[in-house]
């Protein structure tokens, strides 16, 4: 289905003023044809003439007020008229179409957590609501779709939170509104199937022989530090899904990314350690070399002369201080360093 943007006239004011005159020239008739039967009786033609369309016109001179269409900036209607599409209005305005025409919008009772499309109680999840009093217009301002987070196994196998927030809006109304059920719903059934798609290809963290991107080379690609190729890698895919439906994805986010409860804690004290190895291996590499220089300046200097055994006690006495955890506690030789 290829969207037909109608190029219609502005004219809703027009037929606004000419519905008003017919209503006043039809109430005018039944007021004349009233006094002209009242004056002559019923064998006045001319006065049931004028009655009756007098009457015709109050009766269903309001059939003319349906046609009247008012359209905000960045407001699309798409009309059919007796089930044939027939185009879609997208230019703000004042209109007037074919009284029997019927705008469609399948996803107009559809709640989801995004911007603008919010319940007033605020939803604390996607989980769909209704209200009755939405309109058939269909938004195409930038909209903001916040997923509910949702709990994926990463490549290695341990559970993780995510969620994300995807930007979106519609450009072809006819595919949006034709091609598939409820547009809204479709997004946000897409956005659940990528993110689960894309996730499970990659770590929490980096890790050790993981190929993320499939050229079958180990890289150091990951959730974590990674965030914004995966989230690119989400919106592609997103769009791919969507494009059938008419919509643009403009821009994915990841807003959550957390291990799942159950084995945070685990995973927390794998890091804590992790930070503890590599401070400790950091000291060790700055004492070793401070020791270094202790020695070489001691022999350059000809402050001391230590044999083999001096030098081995005096570098475990200096790695001793250096990497202890507690400050040392000098014991002070008063006699012979021998």
């Amino acid at each position: 289905m290829e969207e037909k943007v109608l190029n219609k006239s502005k004219n809703g004011m027009a037929m606004l003023l000419f519905t008003l005159l017919f209503y006043a020239a039809g109430i005018a008739a039944l007021i004349v044809g009233g006094i002209t039967l009242d004056e002559f009786g019923s064998s006045s033609p001319a006065g049931i003439a004028l009655f009756v369309v007098g009457m015709l016109i109050i009766l269903l001179g309001w059939i003319l007020f349906c046609g009247l269409k008012v359209l905000r900036p960045q407001e699309a209607l798409v009309l059919t008229l007796f089930g044939k599409y027939i185009g879609t209005l997208k230019e703000e305005g004042f209109y007037w179409v074919n009284p029997f025409c019927s705008a469609l919008n399948p996803a107009a009772e559809t709640r989801l957590k995004q911007s603008g499309d919010v319940d007033g109680a605020g939803a604390g999840s996607a989980s769909l609501q209704t209200n009755t009093g939405t309109g058939k217009k269909i938004s195409l301002k930038v909209m903001t779709l916040n997923n509910s987070r949702q709990k994926i196994n990463d490549c290695l196998g341990n559970p993780i939170e995510i969620g994300i927030a995807v930007m979106w809006r519609v450009t072809d109304t006819a595919k949006a509104v034709f091609n598939v059920d409820n547009y809204k719903e479709y997004l946000s059934l897409q956005c659940d199937s990528a993110l689960r798609n894309i996730v499970r290809l990659y770590p929490y963290d980096v890790a050790e022989n993981v190929d993320t991107t499939g050229d079958g080379q180990a890289d150091e690609g990951s959730l974590r530090g990674s965030s914004e190729l995966v989230a690119e890698r989400i919106r592609g895919e997103i769009q791919n899904k969507v494009e059938k439906a008419g919509l643009e994805i403009i821009e994915a986010r990841i807003t959550y990314l957390a291990y799942a409860p159950e084995i945070a804690a685990v995973m927390l004290q794998r890091q804590q350690a992790t930070a503890i190895i590599d401070a400790r291996k950091m000291i060790v590499d700055g004492a070793v070399g401070m020791v270094e220089m202790a020695l070489d300046r001691l022999s350059e200097k000809e402050v001391v002369t230590l044999d083999e055994e001096r030098k081995a006690a005096m570098v475990s006495n200096l790695l001793v201080v250096l990497c202890g955890n507690r400050d040392a506690q000098p014991i002070v030789n008063s006699g012979t360093l021998y």
